[in-house]
């Protein structure tokens, strides 16, 4: 078969790989000029299987309420206005506040381990198979707690996540301080943590590059520079895609016996344009990479502070630190006042959890911090959607909100297998 994969993504790129080795002719279609370019291009750097609690619990209303209140806040609801044009939002809303309830959490939960089990997997016999470097440390996720009522939360997640196979260990301090010392200068704040040996950590934009480089070789079409202009559909199956590159301005048309969406965030009102109505709505998240001056007081463990909910990931002689979700529509702004509250705020918690071991300088003070920000395609459950649409020919492989990096190798081999005809071996309701 024929198959268009519409965007270069860690999830594109991964669909592109497996159906590759299922014998299928494959084009790629990103309008950047090279792969992972935006949400896959400096994210939080984490493969974390054993933390993917989602977002929707039955905490979540209060604290989202409060958090609206502060520029700083984990989870930042935006509303847009008009409502015409906020919609999309306020339906997300909603679908969000129904899964806000024990029994939702649970099963969300279990589709969303399972998907990360089978990923993980999967990524390993992708890196195995074609030997790719991406600064991948395999020393596990742990999370740090300076609040006793949120440590004692965690106690009781880590039995939930027990019932599904995780086995997150729940450490003392003294304890979590022998397997990363790097925090014992924050530890008098520190109240006990968990920590998930399985998990690990590595740069998503250098995995993209390389396997799309590896697409290449073995026969893909990487049509980038491209912009998606529509599609279009006859009698109920999608009949082309019409592509406009960039440098030229021209436009053609490309047909193919099967098309897949991964375009992110940006999947959704592609989708609705032929009647395909998917809950995936962007949540802005932000990163600020910073060389390391002193490497050897640096963390190897790849650790979440649960108090600002962020992320602190090695990689090489830099230090990634990620997090924040803004559920406010496709701003993509650096520049903007809130934006740059947030990223200050990743630079001061850097400070105060390890202090001196990176760069923090701001560039008027001769620093260079890489700050960024990408679309995270978030859905109300945080569960995906893979698999047919109601249009024939069209596929959507999108909606994986922070766990792009996580899922995405299994995503892909289950978007392969399925356009294959066959049902991948996992528990997980697929489209």
């Amino acid at each position: 078969m024929k198959v268009i994969v519409l965007g270069a993504g860690i999830i594109g790129i991964s669909t592109a790989w497996h159906l590759l080795q299922e014998g299928h002719d494959v084009v790629v279609v990103d309008r950047q000029s090279e792969a992972a370019s935006e949400t896959s291009f400096a994210n939080a750097a984490q493969i974390s299987v054993s933390y993917c609690e989602p977002w929707a619990n039955r905490d979540a209303p209060l604290k989202a309420l409060k958090w609206m209140f502060s520029d700083e806040a984990p989870l930042l609801f935006r509303p847009q206005f008009p409502l015409g044009q906020g919609w999309h939002q306020y339906r997300w809303g909603l679908e969000f506040l129904a899964n806000c309830n024990d029994a939702a959490f649970e099963r969300n939960v279990q589709q969303i381990v399972a998907l990360g089990s089978y990923s993980h997997a999967a990524l390993r016999e992708m890196v195995a198979r074609t030997g790719i470097e991406y600064q991948r440390l395999q020393k596990g996720i742990a999370h740090i707690f300076t609040d006793e009522r949120s440590f004692e939360a965690a106690q009781s997640a880590a039995v939930l996540m027990a019932r599904y196979g995780v086995q997150r260990q729940v450490v003392t301090t003294p304890e979590l301080l022998k397997i990363e010392p790097a925090f014992s200068g924050f530890s008098s704040q520190i109240v006990g943590g968990t920590y998930t040996a399985s998990d690990e950590s590595g740069d998503a934009r250098t995995f993209t590059r390389e396997l799309a480089r590896r697409c290449a070789a073995q026969g893909a079409q990487l049509l980038m520079g491209h912009d998606v202009q529509g599609l279009y559909k006859v009698a109920g199956s999608l009949d082309f895609v019409r592509l406009r590159a960039r440098s030229t301005g021209l436009e053609h048309e490309l047909r193919a016996d099967a098309v897949v969406m991964a375009c992110g965030s940006y999947s959704a009102p592609l989708l609705r344009s032929v009647g395909v109505n998917l809950p995936v709505y962007p949540g802005k998240g932000y990163s600020v990479t910073l060389p390391l001056l002193q490497p050897e007081k640096a963390p190897l463990v790849s650790t979440i502070d649960d108090e600002k909910k962020i992320a602190i990931t090695r990689l090489g002689n830099q230090l990634r630190v990620a997090g924040t979700i803004e559920v406010g529509g496709f701003d993509l702004s650096l520049d903007t006042p809130l934006a740059q509250k947030r990223c200050e705020m990743l630079l001061h918690r850097i400070e105060t959890l390890l202090p001196g071991v990176a760069d923090t300088r701001r560039p008027a003070q001769g620093g260079n911090p890489h700050y960024w920000c990408g679309l995270r395609p978030a859905t109300p459950t945080n569960i995906p959607f893979i698999g047919k649409t109601s249009i024939q020919k069209l596929w959507v492989n999108t909606g994986h909100g922070t766990l792009g990096w996580t899922h995405g190798a299994g995503s892909g081999k289950a978007m392969a297998e399925l356009i294959s005809g066959r049902q991948p071996e996992l528990a997980f309701k697929f489209l």
